[in-house]
């Protein structure tokens, strides 16, 4: 079989969940990607929102069968030889779909091949594969050691993905964690972290400050974790706009490397948005804005696939006027601006 020898790594991943413009969700999944060539595979699969069988809420013992599968220490799950590479984020089902793959041995090569879309127990190359992608040859040596990393638990797992919430409005609060638990993400809510256990704070990876709370507070609760040594992302809330709020807390989630993500910049001002993206995939902008009685006004700007590189998108002056603020959101990154006006 001649195919050029690709590397073979791994990476955490995110699939970012939310509170979408038309009230629904979308659940938080943090899963291990597979890195080729330095990139990762799910960036070829243009806009594709799926997470791989390597997902940190999947019970221990589906978790170490998944990399046993991938090490072809069991058989294929899939008729033909074929293994799930990347299936639906909120439900896995296969009917749903799913990206698979032939994976096979090729004396102390892996490779795989054939990669296709497929919705039931056999795929249709044909009609559904991905013809431009792969076949990938990997080193033996390196591709287990990577996936024997996992079985070790030496290698990269997902972020803690429980917040701490400190604010004074308790009621927004409460329907603030309400929503992050609905989406998978751990919320606990108090006024400040003194004399809080160093165990306990370890378990956050974000810390979100309302409004209200003062710099002296805020550094308060900086010393807390700095004593504790506990690193976190602070977050501070733009407005009492709970999808708002959610989604600055799902980029500050994020600690992929940049250039492992797919959108990379956000700019807005003047009625227009600045976008930069790494690879083909589907961009949503939505716009959230307070009105002179605090009422929250939800706009959708735009939805569709964009190519890699920078976009300016013209908005709709009436969905950014006054204090609005601006979120771009793909499948697996999200970031959040407020509106400059000049």
């Amino acid at each position: 079989m001649s195919a050029a020898y690709a590397t073979f790594g791994l990476a955490p991943a995110m699939r970012a969940g939310g509170v979408l413009a038309d009230g629904g969700y979308q659940v938080h999944r943090d899963f291990v990607d597979f890195i080729v060539d330095g990139r990762p595979l799910l960036f070829q699969l243009s806009d594709l929102d799926a997470v791989s069988p390597l997902a940190s809420d999947v019970p221990p013992a589906i978790f170490t069968a998944q990399v046993r599968s991938l090490l072809l220490e069991t058989g294929a799950p899939l008729p033909d030889g074929r293994y799930v590479v990347y299936g639906c984020p909120e439900c896995e089902d296969l009917a749903c779909g799913a990206v698979t793959a032939v994976i096979e041995h090729d004396g102390d090569d892996f490779v795989w091949r054939d990669f296709a879309w497929q919705t039931d127990q056999r795929a249709d190359l044909e009609l559904n594969g991905y013809h431009g992608i792969g076949p990938f040859r990997f080193r033996g040596a390196e591709y287990r050691s990577a996936l024997a990393a996992l079985l070790d638990g030496a290698a990269p797992a997902g972020h803690r993905r429980r917040v701490l919430l400190i604010g004074a409005r308790v009621a927004l609060l409460a329907k603030l964690a309400a929503t992050l638990r609905t989406i998978g993400i751990g919320a606990d809510i108090t006024r400040d972290a003194h004399d809080v256990p160093a165990d306990e704070l370890r378990a956050y990876g974000a810390v979100a400050f309302g409004r209200a709370i003062t710099q002296e507070e805020r550094a308060a609760v900086r010393h807390s974790f700095d004593e504790a040594g506990v690193e976190v992302a602070y977050v501070d809330g733009l407005a009492p706009i709970v999808p708002l709020l959610v989604a600055q807390i799902e980029h500050a989630l994020d600690r992929s490397p940049m250039e492992r993500r797919r959108l990379t910049r956000l700019v807005a001002a003047d009625g227009e948005a600045g976008v930069e993206v790494t690879s083909p995939c589907r961009v949503r902008l939505t716009a959230y804005r307070l009105d002179r009685l605090y009422r929250t006004h939800t706009h959708e700007l735009f939805d569709g696939v964009l190519e890699p590189g920078r976009h300016r998108i013209a908005l709709d002056p009436k969905a950014v006027k006054g204090e609005s603020f601006v979120v771009a959101r793909t499948s697996g990154s999200v970031l959040v601006e407020a509106m400059a006006h000049g």
